[in-house]
């Protein structure tokens, strides 16, 4: 059997591309590039459980802090992600959030437009991008709604020093919440 028939049984069996590539002992990209060759569709991977020592995130929490709904991920004609909104081209913080619970924070040095472009058309070594692609249309094809918040933090100085607001804001959310889909949330 050779590894693509492999890729393919398991991803048959129900298994999602992240755990089929660690099973065979290969890339995800290897994995995922088989499976979508094929026209086969690997399960998603389960959500995390929040680790018990971080709560949740929610969306309500983003919203009182100065957050706010920006757009929606959405499926074209051909399966492809497509934001219902046109996000600001400013630097800022990103959320992706499903059922009033936040599932990804992002940072958006290069600016908010720019970065969730990335995630709808990922380039071939981006890593992340090709991750949340892969996630996010699956839950957009079993029906959930995700949801795109954001928020723009003036930069600040501390005893002197630049600090960055959008990227410690980032840092601070991985840090404090359970974040199923950052995987520096669980570390």
């Amino acid at each position: 059997m050779t590894k693509a028939d492999q890729i393919r049984s398991l991803a048959a069996e129900g298994m999602s591309v992240s755990d089929i590539a660690a099973r065979v002992g290969i890339r995800y990209q290897h994995a995922y590039n088989v499976l979508k060759r094929s026209g086969t569709v690997a399960a998603p991977r389960p959500a995390k459980a929040p680790i018990a020592s971080k709560p949740s995130l929610e969306v309500q929490r983003l919203l009182d802090a100065g957050f706010h709904r920006a757009s929606e991920w959405s499926l074209d004609d051909a399966g492809l992600l497509v934001l219902t909104e046109a996000l600001p081209k400013g630097v800022g913080v990103y959320a992706f959030a499903r059922d009033g619970i936040v599932l990804y924070v992002g940072v958006a040095t290069m600016g908010l437009a720019k970065r969730i472009y990335f995630y709808a058309k990922p380039g071939v070594s981006q890593r992340t991008s090709l991750r949340l692609n892969d996630t996010i249309r699956r839950e957009l094809q079993a029906a959930a709604r995700i949801e795109v918040l954001i928020a723009q933090p003036d930069d600040m100085e501390w005893n002197g020093l630049p600090v960055h607001g959008a990227a410690g804001l980032e840092l601070g959310l991985i840090k404090a919440y359970a974040l199923p889909w950052n995987m520096r949330s669980a570390g």
